[in-house]
Parts: structure tokens; sequence; C-alpha cells
């Protein structure tokens, strides 16, 4: 007997591994900038050029990285092959990914070369960075309660926003590291030791700003809904010409729209406070006309 079987299970099936292919994608470039990062650190005392070389290249990879994150959920979504699994693997990824590799990147390019082995500066970069890892992991985990919003954890937690992002979400947060690296990618050494022990310590203090951003209600445009339109062309028009742009210009292309995605959510938060305070103050006005 021949056993009759839908025509398109052998591709549904495969579809399913598409996501998951973009997910293993990259958990690579978070290894490769772990490893690169490693080697550049290892290096820099003896040939800071080299080393430049490999800070570069761990900062390339975590921004193909975000490329590849921001891809296995698009194609998950439109070829609505999402699973449990992919859900997990694809948080998992991102620790590695976006928290770690960042972490061992702004280790060995400023704080580990600039200061000592046992001094104060040291032990407060080690934990700023920390801090920063803690509150990426926080990020994750709160997004996959949010994601299922069980009904126990349904009062008192904010409500999942398709448009919108509670708090700075992991990739972007990685991204403005990457970014500042690939912009000056010689370790920070080779300005001196005390630019490099001042410049050290203000990363130290922006580690420790994007990891509150991480776990703040401040909320960041999620662009999920992006491309989902008819506006589809001019959308590829103006991802062809910032693609040429980045190719061009990509050390102040990368930094600048990194930026400006992690201050976008302050400004908007900032002058909701500020119209807030407006509504207030013009409430007691218009009792005293309406009495």
């Amino acid at each position: 007997m021949v056993e009759n079987k839908p025509a398109h299970k052998g591709i549904k099936k495969g579809l399913f591994l598409i996501p998951s292919a973009f997910t293993a994608a990259n958990i690579c470039m978070g290894f490769l900038a772990v490893i690169f990062s490693l080697r550049g650190f290892q290096i820099t005392p003896t040939d800071p050029n080299l080393a430049a070389s490999y800070f570069d290249y761990a900062a390339i990879a975590i921004g193909l990285a975000i490329l590849f994150d921001t891809l296995d959920g698009r194609l998950a979504r439109m070829t609505r092959t999402t699973t449990e699994l992919g859900v997990q693997l694809d948080s998992l990824a991102d620790v590695l990914t976006f928290g770690i590799a960042p972490v061992t990147l702004l280790y060995g390019w400023a704080v580990g070369a600039a200061f000592a082995d046992g001094t104060s500066l040291h032990s407060i970069g080690i934990f700023a960075l920390f801090v920063y890892l803690m509150c990426g992991v926080l990020r994750l985990a709160r997004f996959n309660i949010q994601a299922t919003r069980p009904r126990i954890l349904a009062e008192g937690t904010p409500k999942m926003d398709k448009k919108n992002f509670v708090g700075l979400p992991i990739p972007p947060a990685a991204g403005l590291i990457a970014a500042i690296v690939h912009f000056a990618p010689h370790p920070l050494t080779v300005y001196g030791m005390k630019l490099a022990g001042f410049y050290s310590t203000l990363l130290m203090a922006l580690a420790l700003l994007l990891g509150g951003f991480m776990v703040s209600t401040v909320r960041y445009t999620s662009f999920k809904n992006v491309g989902t339109g008819r506006s589809n062309f001019y959308l590829v028009l103006l991802l062809g010409g910032f693609g040429m742009i980045v190719w061009l210009y990509s050390q102040i292309a990368l930094l600048a729209l990194s930026v400006a995605y992690v201050s976008h959510g302050i400004m908007w938060y900032l002058a909701g406070l500020l119209r807030s305070k407006t509504r207030r103050k013009a409430l007691p006005d218009a009792e005293q006309s309406s009495g």
C-alpha cells in the first residue's frame, strides 16, 4: 500500500529550520566576538595595531549578530514557524552574543588594558560590566514572561505592546558598545594611560546606564510592524540607501544609528513627563475658571 502524504509536508518541516539557522548564525557571531576580544586583549601590549583589527572584528561580529537576530524573528513570523523551543533558543543566544560578548569586548579593549589587576578601578570596572550583563539577563527574562503573560503575573506587570518594547532591548545596547569600538578600534592604551583611564571610566558609566535602561520601563520602538503595509517599496529604497551609507561610512553611520535608538526612548520618556506636568498645571486653572 502506498501511503498518501501531504504534498507540502516536507517543505513545511524545512521552514522550521530557517529561523533556527539564523539563530545558530547569531550564536556563531557571539562566539567569534568573544574569541576575537580575547585575542586582541592578549596581543595589546606587543602589537596594538593588530589588536585593533581583532577588536574591530569582534565589533563587526556583534553587528552581524544583530542582523541575524532581527531576521530570525521576522522569518519565524512570516513563515508562521514560531515555536517555544525557538523562543528559548533565541534568548539563550542573546545572553551570549549581546551579554557576554560585549562585556568581553569592553574589558579587553578598555577596562582590562587601562587598569592594573588588583586596583580599585579595575574592580569597579568588573562590577560595572557584571551589572550590564545581569541587567541584560533580567531584561530577557522579563521579556519572556511578558510574552507568555501568565495570569498570576498579570497585575502590576507592564502589558505587551507589539509597537514598543518595555525597557531597552539588549541587542541595541550591545550594538552601541560595538559601534563605539568599531569607530575607534585601537585599544585605549594607545592614547596614554591617563586618557585610557578616563575613557574607560566613561565606558564603565555607560555600561551602568545601559543596564539601567534595560531594566527600566522606558518604552522603545520595536519596528515589528515596519514593512508589513503598503509602504514596502519605500522601505526597500530607504534600506538600500542606508546600506550604501553604512558601506561607505560604517563607523559614523552605525555609531549615529546606535546613539539615536538608545536615546530616543529617553527623549520620549522625558517628553511624556513634560506633557503630564503641563496637564496637571492646566487642570487647576480649568477648575477655577469653571467655578
